[in-house]
């Protein structure tokens, strides 16, 4: 498909559904943005442009054309309300912490180090990809950056060690690691909040259309009642299902150690970056107690980072990838909150919801849990998946579920996002790259994603059962 083409079909889907007749029960500028709305996500899945620039096209027009508020005023500080969310920046100051751990060459160092301790067997390599993973999860909210960025140039190394190649002997070692390194990184970023961008985003939505505020410490204690079996499973359970043909790799040992001697002693700005990603996590752990919004620890500790010369104030302001996130979820946030804003979310959650009425509460969570992960199969993006789907969910869960009842679902909802990435070879960032290293025909893929989505999805169903 042409990039022309790719540009004209969210254009075309936009105009189409503004030009069917407006709903019985919906406002005629509620009809034309929810046709914007939908035309900006066909945009970020087929991709023609940016995906931040995309979302501020949106954000403008439906500014310009007063689709948003009854005054220029009101849609003036509608369109800016994205980029004054607190969850917005402590994903800036997040990126910045994955940049620091790849400046400081803690990150590599990391993962060569359980290499070394682990790597005896192939499950063993296994396990220290997973862990590697999971160590640098909490500081890194781009688990592209982290899986794509920081594991997979370590971890591509180990098959080619034993002749193990895409078109030579895939199956010989290379296709576990690289099954392992995606199944992993979904984990992990389920895991923690702040292991996965659109986490932040969808906490973010939660608490504007539900009035349920989710921080650090309620995501990890209340998902890491299945999250860290699951970590714990994962290299196992793919050593059983999709297993290496090669079970000793006792050159990786020593292929780690000759890349940690090269790098020579710890320095001082690993150490730095050490200590910092602590005081961060304790901050984001604890805030709650010791009185510090989670957003402000994160930038104090970005200042910090630049202060001891980890990073340099020239690395935060020629961050493309920061900045591009900063506009491109500030935008998102904008559109989403327009949804309710214009009386369209409260329209069509009332319409989806009489086809539940009659189900028990319970079963309506599970349903609505259930429907929002497999959705995921239409999606190329988590993000542009949260934006669509969650706050429709979420006001469909408002009118058919008692108040108590919201918190699950909730948790529920937002605690898949990380799991879905693990059901196409398109359904989060790293999994192009590892798709694309050849060691995972498609057709394998797309049967492993089915497996591992399915016990996944059993997972997050039972713990619905231990929550709600």
């Amino acid at each position: 498909m042409s990039n022309n083409v790719k540009l004209a079909i969210p254009i075309l889907v936009a105009v189409f559904v503004a030009l069917l007749p407006t709903p019985e029960g919906l406002a005629v500028n509620a009809h034309y943005f929810f046709a914007v709305f939908l035309g900006v996500i066909v945009g970020l899945i087929l991709e023609p442009i940016p995906p931040a620039l995309i979302g501020l096209v949106g954000v403008s027009f439906c500014a310009t054309f007063g689709l948003v508020g009854e005054s220029a005023k009101e849609a003036r500080n509608w369109a800016l309300s994205g980029f004054s969310n607190g969850v917005i920046w402590l994903i800036f100051a997040a990126f910045m912490f994955a940049l620091g751990y790849k400046k400081s060459g803690l990150g590599k160092r990391i993962a060569l180090l359980l290499v070394k301790k682990l790597g005896k067997t192939s499950l063993g390599l296994g396990y220290a990809v997973a862990i590697a993973d999971g160590v640098l999860a909490p500081f890194m909210p781009s688990n592209t950056a982290r899986s794509a960025g920081t594991i997979f140039p370590i971890a591509i190394n180990i098959p080619q060690m034993f002749n193990s190649l895409p078109d030579n002997e895939p199956r010989k070692i290379g296709s576990y690691i690289s099954w392992v390194a995606i199944a992993a990184t979904c984990v992990t970023s389920s895991m923690f909040l702040t292991a996965l961008a659109p986490n932040l985003l969808a906490v973010s939505l939660v608490e504007k259309n539900a009035g349920v505020i989710i921080d650090w410490g309620t995501w990890f204690s209340t998902l890491a009642i299945i999250m860290i079996p699951l970590f714990l499973a994962v290299p196992y359970l793919a050593y059983l299902v999709y297993p290496p043909e090669q079970k000793y790799s006792p050159e990786a040992p020593k292929w780690a150690a000759e890349e940690l001697r090269k790098m020579g002693s710890i320095t001082k700005n690993e150490i730095l970056m050490l200590g910092l990603g602590v005081l961060a996590l304790v901050m984001w752990i604890f805030g709650k107690e010791i009185g510090v919004n989670s957003t402000t620890a994160a930038i104090a500790v970005l200042c910090l980072l630049v202060l001891s010369n980890v990073i340099t104030w020239e690395d935060v302001i020629t961050n493309k990838g920061a900045f591009n996130v900063l506009i491109w979820f500030s935008t998102l946030v904008a559109m989403a909150a327009g949804l309710k804003k214009v009386g369209y979310l409260k329209w069509a959650s009332g319409l989806i919801s009489s086809w539940l009425v009659g189900l028990d509460p319970t079963m309506i969570v599970i349903v609505l849990m259930v429907l929002f992960f497999l959705f995921h199969y239409l999606f190329a993006s988590v993000t542009a998946h949260v934006v669509a789907l969650l706050p429709l969910f979420l006001g469909i869960g408002m009118n058919l579920l008692p108040a108590e009842m919201m918190q699950p679902l909730a948790m529920l909802l937002v605690g898949s996002l990380g799991l879905m990435g693990i059901i196409t070879p398109f359904a989060t960032g790293p999994s192009p790259i590892w798709y694309g290293a050849g060691y995972i025909s498609q057709a394998t893929w797309w049967k492993l994603g089915a497996i591992f989505g399915t016990l996944f999805l059993g997972a997050l169903i039972l713990l619905g059962f231990v929550i709600l």
